[in-house]
This record gives structure tokens, sequence and C-alpha cells, in this order.
């Protein structure tokens, strides 16, 4: 699959936030959602990974960065920003499929937000398991924004 464009993926991106599940509603106010084409060094660490897996090219497709507040703010922990990052190169390298690639984007935003949230590894995986835990049509929408962005290149 050609690459696709940082606008385009992240309309992909801004398009799942917009149809989160209803339980993920009351976190959404102070989040600030970022596109980057791959995570640096730090925050592959951040998430865990080791020099050696780093090194043979392990990466990681999401990351959320919750704000630190110290505790003497935590009144005001309510309004602070915290960030999701999703990370364009390791999804596309990992996903070559369209659809599969539309899919798993889904899958890592929520994936991120719901460790953030409180889900364990065990729900986590479950969810994780299934192709396509969606079934709700929104795959067929993101994948006509990916066709329509590629129509648009050729002309």
């Amino acid at each position: 699959m050609k690459r696709i464009g940082m606008k385009t993926f992240g309309r992909i991106v801004q398009r799942v936030m917009e149809t989160l599940p209803d339980a993920f509603t009351p976190y959404l106010d102070n989040l600030v959602v970022d596109v980057l084409p791959e995570p640096t060094y730090d925050m592959l660490r951040e998430v865990g990974l080791t020099d050696e897996e780093i090194d043979q090219g392990e990466s990681a497709f999401g990351l959320f960065d919750p704000l630190p507040i110290p505790v003497e703010d935590l009144v005001e922990a309510e309004v602070a920003p915290h960030r999701l990052l999703i990370f364009k190169r390791p999804l596309e390298e990992a996903f070559p499929e369209r659809r599969t690639l539309v899919i798993e984007i889904r899958k890592t935003v929520i994936h991120e937000l719901a460790h953030h949230f409180g889900w364990t590894d065990e729900e986590l995986e479950a969810f994780d398991a299934k192709e396509d835990p969606f079934g709700d049509g929104l795959i067929d929408e993101l994948l006509t924004i990916l066709e329509e962005s590629e129509a648009k290149r050729r002309q």
C-alpha cells in the first residue's frame, strides 16, 4: 500500500475520536490528540521497550501521555489537558492492507484511552483479539476517506 498523507491519516484519527463509545465521553474534554510520524526514542523507552528492542525495530502504535500534576494542584487536574499520540509510520508498516490499517488505527485509539481509564489487560486482549470489534460500519467510512484522498492525489 502506498503511504497515506499525514493530513488524511489525521482525518481518520479525528473521525475515530468523533465516534468513540459513549463510555469515553466524560474523559475527552481535556484531551489533545496528535498524530506524529513515529515515536521518539524517549517515548519508546516510556512504553517499556528496551534499547535492544528499539535497536531491533520494535515500536509503538500510540501513547497516552497524561499530564503530570503535582499533588497540590490535583483540583486543576480535571481541566489540565492530557495528550493522546498516534504514530503513523509504525501502523502503516505493521498493517499494509488498507482495511486492516483503519481497523488498527481505531483499535489503537481505543486501546490507549482504555488503558488510561482503567480497562484491564484481559479486557483489552479480548477487544484486540477480534478482527473488527466494532461492526458498526465506520470502517467502510474510514476507507472512503482513504480512497477519496488517493483519488485527489492522482488528479
